[in-house]
């Protein structure tokens, strides 16, 4: 994955979310890890990253493509990756079958019958076979973040955006979805994503990030910055998480 970020300003409202950002990614990483306070600004920078968001000013260029600062131009980016939010985004009168199939017919170009069969193939494989036909709101919080998951996967994304992939999970689900995770990038899968869980982020992330008032404060290998912070303020946030760990 190629990534450079350059002074990236983003405010909404009074609300500085981005900061002057900048960041650019050595070599050549899978998967890259955003961590640190809430309201940092990871789920600011994840967005525009995915260009769901549009900056004030500052450029991105991610694989060689610059994103544009034109809602419509960013379209075809969009249609190249996946995204999975807090929230799962399901749509509530739609089965979880009709959850996956809809953006495959709609935006991918898929028939009706190829989507049919890939959300089957992918619901099988994720253990959600038999819940197919029952809406959000027959499904447990883990179940719905795997048709969430699903749907995002099932275009075979450049890259997958994952936001805070296992938030209000109880322990057993939020072990499940990260080990699908784990597995998708073990598969090849480029991956950025914004996480509190920071032995997850250790274990799967080629680059973590430390995001904070809008900025990178500090980015490196997991065991460098883990074990070898240079910055005060990440070293303070890593002792206090990991205190009971």
């Amino acid at each position: 994955m190629k990534l450079n970020v350059a002074h990236l300003c983003k405010t909404y409202g009074t609300q500085r979310a981005l900061d002057d950002l900048s960041l650019a990614l050595p070599g050549d990483p899978r998967c890259l890890a955003l961590i640190g306070p809430s309201g940092g600004g990871k789920s600011s920078l994840l967005r525009h990253l995915g260009g769901l968001e549009i900056p004030d000013s500052g450029t991105i260029e991610v694989n060689g493509t610059t994103l544009s600062n034109n809602e419509a131009d960013l379209l075809p980016w969009r249609r190249r990756n996946g995204f999975l939010f807090q929230g799962y985004n399901l749509f509530p009168h739609l089965t979880a079958l009709e959850n996956i199939t809809l953006p495959l017919v709609q935006v991918h170009g898929q028939s009706p019958a190829q989507a049919h069969s890939i959300a089957g193939e992918n619901l099988e494989r994720f253990g959600l076979a038999t819940h197919a036909h029952k809406h959000p709101g027959q499904l447990s919080g883990g179940q719905q973040q795997r048709v969430a998951l699903i749907r995002a996967l099932v275009a075979k994304p450049e890259i997958l955006f994952l936001d805070e992939p296992t938030a209000a999970l109880d322990p057993e689900m939020t072990v499940e979805v990260l080990e699908l995770i784990r597995e998708l990038i073990s598969g090849g899968q480029q991956v950025i994503l914004a996480t509190h869980e920071m032995g997850f982020a250790r274990a799967v992330a080629d680059i973590i990030a430390f995001v904070a008032d809008g900025k990178i404060i500090e980015h490196a290998a997991p065991a460098q910055l883990f074990d070898h912070a240079r910055d005060p303020a990440v070293q303070r946030f890593l002792s206090r998480v990991l205190a009971f760990r």
